[in-house]
This record gives C-alpha cells, structure tokens and sequence, in this order.
C-alpha cells in the first residue's frame, strides 16, 4: 500500500505549520541566539524575518493552489525544473526537517531540565529528549489526525501563557520603560541584524510543513494554502510582540543585553522577575511541550518527504509504504526518528542549547537553499502558463534578493567556529544528492514519470500572449 489517506481540515493543517514553527519554544530560546550575535536589535532582526518569510509564502501558497502531494517542494520544483531538480530540492528540505528534529528533540530536553531545575531536580537533557523521541516516533506511527490535533492543544495553551506574560511585562513598562531600540540598528551594525536574523528564520522554519499533508487533507487545493497563510500571518505576529517584550523586558542597557544574550531561558527568567516562581515553572512546562510539538511537527513533515521519494524509487522500496491500519508513513518515520536518536546521543557532551543552535542553523541554511529554488520556480512556471500578471512576479523577486543577503550573511563575514563550518556540511549534502542523481539515471527516469502524472496549471493562453507583447 503506498497511498495516503485524506482525513485532515485546514486547521489540523495549519496545526502542521504552527507545530513545526512551535512559536512558544522559539521564543523560549531564539530571541537569547539572537540577542548575543545583533545586541540591541532583536525585534528589529525578527521584522526582517517576517517580512522575508511574508514574501516567501506567496510562492508556495500558489504552489499549494496547484498542486496537493506529500511531496512539497519535490513536485513544486519537480514541475517548475525537472525531475533531478526536484529530488534536490527535496533531499535538501529532508536535511532541514531531519536537523530540525535532532534540534526540537534536544530543545525539549533543555527545556524539561530548566523544568526540573525549578523542581530543585537534576537531569540530563538527553533523557528528556530520548523519551520525547520516542514518544514522537509512536504518535507519528499512529495516524496523522492524532498528531496534528496533539500539536494544536499543546501550541494553543503554550501560546495563551506567553502572551499573559507579555501583557505583564508591557503593562510595567519593561525594566526601564518602553523603548523603540529593539527596532534600532545596533552598533554592531545592519550585517550583525542580518546574521542574526538566522534565529527568526528558524522560529519560522518549516511555514511551509502544511504543503506536506497535501494527499491527506480534504479539498487540498484549497485547504493548504488557507493553512499556510494563517500559520504565518499568526506566527509573525506572535514573534514581532514577543522578541519586542523580551528585549525590554530584561532591559536594552549594556547589563539587561548582556543578561538576555546569556540566558538559555529567556522566558522563564522573565516569568521569574515578573510573575514569580510559580509561572516560571508553569512557562517551563509549556515550552517544552511547545518543542515536543516542533519535534513532531518536524519528524512527521521529514517521514512524507521521504516516504515521496521512497515511492518514486529512491532508497528501499519499504520507505514509500503506508500502514494498513494508521495509513502512516511508518517506515520513513522510523528512519527519521532513528536518525534523531543517533544524532542526539552523539552529540551528548554539548549543552541542549547547544544542539539546538547547531541542528538548527543547519536546518536554516539548508531551508534557504530551498526557499530560494521554489521562488526562481514559481517565477518560471507561473509567468510561463499566464497565471501571474502586472506586478505579481516582483513579489517573489524581492523575496529571493532578501534571502540571498541572509544566506550571505550566514557565509561572509566568516562566523566563529563552530558556525563557520555548517556551510561547508550543507554543501557536502547538496554533493551527496548531486551524485544520487548523476549515478542513478532508472530513479531518475521514475520520478520524471511520476511528475508527468501530476496534473499541470492550464495555460492562460490571453494572459500568455499579454505577458510576451512588448
């Protein structure tokens, strides 16, 4: 059995979305990542951010308006390029969603030790991130609709207490009134927002995860754009209040900076200030639900990727079957949740924070590479059928000019070590998948087949002709 069953709604889709973005575990860790590299300007560093992605959601909600398979940007860019292109672009995205498993997994352990620290109770974070795991590797077994609807409660109370601490935080003015420098470029200058803003890509990372359940939501062409529209619209939202609080919230002088670029729990450290021990615990727990949420999200948008190239000859044929009962992915998934098992238990002797901002830039410069793929292939298909007229195509422009600074931001000037290297990591995978295609001309040939199989946009013939008159 290799098909998928339609059993969701537009919000368990968005639940995909959100889940993977897990605004409240972003916030309990990204806005400290950001603070040490840009200072002052963490709100300003999550506006770039937000626009950036803002832009970049056009394409893939068009995409979404097409096509409806469980591959995303492997048709996406399948359709738009071709068949090789298209097994890149997934088997880059597949890297993201898989490092983004091994970070959420290992954030959750952070997290949960914070929480127990509370508790006066020690523990490593790789315990709580192995039992999360495998929790995550049960539930992504059983059938979606159990997951997305886990994802859905856990994010949706999470959120509701961080905004209750928000409103207190703002209420009292922040440590030293309220203040428009988190919007400020800071004297590290613009470069420093840019390469900082690597964390707002990652509170953002995987908007696009809804795209992923196209072969199992009703009315997909209509629902997953819905889907992802909502996820960031609300997300950004979220981000721009909260970096914005934190900042103020432990002060924008030498020494509140210093304190919220040191913290590995940013959220509970204002709770503790501003609610007391109470909520700090209360925040704590949520924040790690939050990133088990993330690591669910994550582990069950990289299993449909993998289990779409698995279908179309890539890999052992048992990555492309589906459970006779759950109708899930379950091969694809335990090689997903295998991989992030492994990969935690490596990487052991860091911190989880740590882990978490490794995995995750790799995950971040990886999802450029694709991001910026689909805009140039949303360009090509959509001009060429006649569906994008007037200034339409200048949105995904301006997105590609905008992620091009951040990749290379992330590259030059040289980042400190270990940061220095991830590139050079991507790279290598980017090469690995180059040579899968080069050596591997039957899968190839399948794939390609199974693309023309896709049904295609029609072509606009008057808005064709239009288009190319001078």
């Amino acid at each position: 059995m290799s098909k998928l069953r339609p059993q969701l709604g537009v919000i368990e889709a968005m639940a995909l979305s959100v889940g993977i973005m897990a605004p409240t575990a972003a916030m309990a860790l990204n806005g400290s990542l950001a603070a040490s590299i840009t200072g002052t300007a963490v709100a300003l560093a999550f506006l770039g951010a937000v626009i950036t992605i803002m832009l970049t959601s056009f394409s893939f909600i068009e995409f979404s308006r097409q096509f409806a398979h469980a591959g995303s940007v492997y048709v996406f860019n399948g359709i738009s390029f071709g068949a090789r292109l298209g097994f890149l672009s997934a088997w880059a995205l597949l890297l993201t969603y898989t490092a983004f498993t091994v970070a959420s997994t290992a954030e959750v352990g952070l997290f949960f030790q914070t929480f127990l620290g509370l508790l006066n109770v020690n523990v490593h974070w790789l315990i709580p991130a192995l039992a999360a795991a495998a929790l995550i590797w049960f539930l992504a077994h059983r059938e979606v609709k159990l997951s997305t609807r886990t994802t859905l409660v856990v994010e949706g109370v999470s959120v509701l207490l961080i905004l209750v601490l928000a409103v207190v935080i703002l209420g009292r003015g922040g440590a030293h009134g309220l203040s428009t420098t988190p919007f400020q470029i800071p004297k590290a200058g613009f470069s420093a927002v840019a390469l900082a803003s690597v964390f707002g890509f990652l509170s953002f990372a995987g908007f696009e995860g809804a795209a992923t359940l196209g072969e199992e939501t009703g009315n997909p062409k209509r629902s997953i754009p819905r889907a992802i529209l909502a996820a960031v619209l609300f997300t950004g939202t979220f981000y721009l209040v909260i970096s914005y609080t934190q900042a103020v919230g432990f002060g924008v002088d030498d020494k509140g900076v210093a304190a919220f670029a040191g913290s590995t729990s940013p959220l509970v450290d204002l709770a503790k200030t501003y609610l007391g021990t109470t909520m700090a615990v209360v925040i704590s727990l949520g924040a790690t639900v939050s990133a088990f949420a993330s690591a669910l999200g994550t582990g069950l948008a990289a299993a449909r990727l993998l289990f779409a190239l698995g279908r179309d000859g890539f890999g052992p044929a048992a990555l492309g079957k589906v459970h006779p009962v759950h109708a899930s992915p379950y091969v694809a998934v335990g090689t997903v949740m295998a991989v992030a098992i492994i990969f935690d238990i490596i990487l052991v002797e860091q911190t989880g924070a740590a882990v978490f901002a490794y995995a995750g830039t790799v995950g971040v410069l990886a999802l450029l590479l694709v991001y910026l793929t689909t805009q140039v292939g949303a360009i090509k298909l959509f001009r060429s059928v006649g569906r994008w007229r007037g200034a339409q195509p200048v949105i995904p422009v301006i997105a590609i000019g905008l992620l091009a600074y951040a990749l290379w931001s992330n590259v030059y000037p040289i980042p400190a070590a270990p940061y220095n290297y991830f590139p050079y990591g991507v790279l290598a995978w980017v090469i690995v998948g180059v040579v899968i295609v080069l050596v591997s001309p039957a899968m190839v040939t399948k794939i390609g087949k199974a693309l023309s199989e896709i049904d295609r946009p029609q072509v606009d013939r008057a808005a064709a002709v239009e288009g190319a008159e001078p």
